[in-house]
């Protein structure tokens, strides 16, 4: 029964037709299980499955009178039924029908993320290897550091992505939990095997204890699952949008024939999708905050996560998938400037192997202190006067104490660098 909600659009699952069809189902295999356990007449229980049915209009002309969705839905069904209307709803409360029809839901939405995530893993590790030797600077605080290679920041959002992937299927085990356990948990006015039954049926386990309501703890888990996914893409996405700068232009987002980057300035490429990804991921983040904040419900049960939930848990399913989505366009359409990387990686003239000579200065015998400030002097030279780092070293008497062109020669070399590409790339898995 739950292929009928496993569909190829989110926003499908968390239409409010889509949540009655469900409820439903819920009504119909209850009593299914009652028939069984001789609760309900068998001859009852096949007539009321031939005239179950719902009118969405109907169901909102009543719940204006009732302000209750559940006893809009109940009542409008009735209305189908004549006397075997009796049967319905039998020992259910209202977050039998809305906790496990909401556990179809986050599976169904969870299978389309978990869908999403595997093809940005599969798109990420073809990347990855098609740049695994294209050499460019590594920066920290947005400085040039170290060389590395563009598929070893690839490699670092697959390994990254796994991990979200992992979390996606711990959050998903989580939330595919319903309950049929009446008012306050206690299976009063129904048996326990009722609900294994139904959940069994739609694919979901029961919950091992519940109050009125299934705990809120497990929702946290899949919004914060959600948000930590898409602070991931905004990383990514940052890290994109610092490269597609002009002073950088290292790599871009697509660009498409015939779209503008601006009103007024014809020549702008701007990383427009990499912006939105990061806009929205603000939204997942807020919304997994206020999903913490349903955590917390007075006795078995008050009200105060309903209308949250109702809000954030379809937008943030919705997001993430949308987001999932633009950036495997991104990816998959990325634009890398090699010529770029390399330019930038001669940029500071050498700086950039400043601390092999500080290593290889501490190997003749210097102390750390000293060899440190011995390079600095050089390096802040070659950097104030935007010479080459190495003649700078080679201009220096007291460097020369300690090594001579053959040193250096060996120092700046790229090679020593790189020589564990393969090795990082094989431990994520690549």
């Amino acid at each position: 029964m739950i292929e009928r909600y496993s569909l190829p659009q989110m926003t499908n699952i968390w239409k409010e037709e889509s949540r009655f069809k469900i409820m439903l189902d819920i009504e119909l295999l209850t009593l299914d299980a009652l028939t069984r356990q001789k609760k309900v007449p068998r001859n009852a229980f096949q007539r009321i499955k031939k005239k179950a049915r719902f009118n969405l209009s109907q169901i909102k002309k009543i719940e204006a009178k009732t302000q209750h969705d559940v006893v809009a839905f109940v009542a409008n069904l009735a209305q189908n039924m004549g006397p075997d209307a009796q049967y319905l709803h039998l020992g259910l409360t209202s977050s039998d029908l809305l906790d496990t029809a909401l556990g179809v839901q986050l599976k169904a939405a969870s299978g389309i993320l978990i869908a999403d995530l595997n093809r940005l893993l599969n798109l990420l590790a073809k990347k990855a290897r098609k740049y695994r030797e294209m050499v460019c600077i590594g920066r920290t605080h947005g400085v040039h550091a170290e060389p590395i290679t563009f598929g070893l920041k690839l490699a670092l959002w697959f390994d990254e992505t796994k991990r979200n992937l992992e979390r996606l299927l711990q959050a998903k085990e989580a939330v595919s939990i319903g309950k049929i356990s009446g008012a306050v948990g206690t299976y009063a006015h129904i048996e326990p095997e009722v609900e294994a039954f139904v959940c069994k049926k739609l694919g979901l386990k029961p919950a091992r204890i519940s109050t009125q309501v299934i705990q809120r703890d497990v929702y946290a888990q899949y919004m914060a699952t959600l948000a930590i996914i898409g602070s991931s893409l905004e990383k990514f996405a940052t890290e994109i949008r610092h490269l597609q700068r002009t002073e950088v232009q290292e790599a871009e987002e697509p660009f498409g024939k015939g779209q503008k980057g601006s009103s007024a300035m014809p020549h702008k490429r701007n990383p427009v999708i990499c912006e939105r990804i990061c806009g929205l991921s603000r939204i997942l983040r807020a919304n997994a905050l206020a999903s913490l904040e349903s955590v917390t419900l007075w006795h078995e049960r008050d009200i105060s996560h309903s209308s949250v939930e109702r809000v954030i848990m379809p937008d943030s399913s919705i997001l993430l998938d949308y987001i999932l989505n633009k950036f495997i366009e991104v990816i998959d359409g990325l634009v890398v400037y090699p010529e770029n990387m390399l330019a930038n990686l001669v940029k500071t003239k050498g700086l950039i192997f400043s601390q092999r000579v500080l290593l290889e200065l501490m190997q003749k015998g210097l102390s750390r202190e000293k060899a440190y400030d011995l390079v600095q002097r050089c390096a802040m030279k070659a950097w104030r006067q935007t010479v080459d780092f190495k003649e700078t070293l080679l201009k220096d008497r007291e460097v020369l104490r300690y090594l001579h062109r053959e040193d250096l020669d060996r120092i700046f070399n790229l090679d020593y660098y790189l020589r564990h590409v393969n090795k990082i790339f094989k431990n994520v898995g690549l």
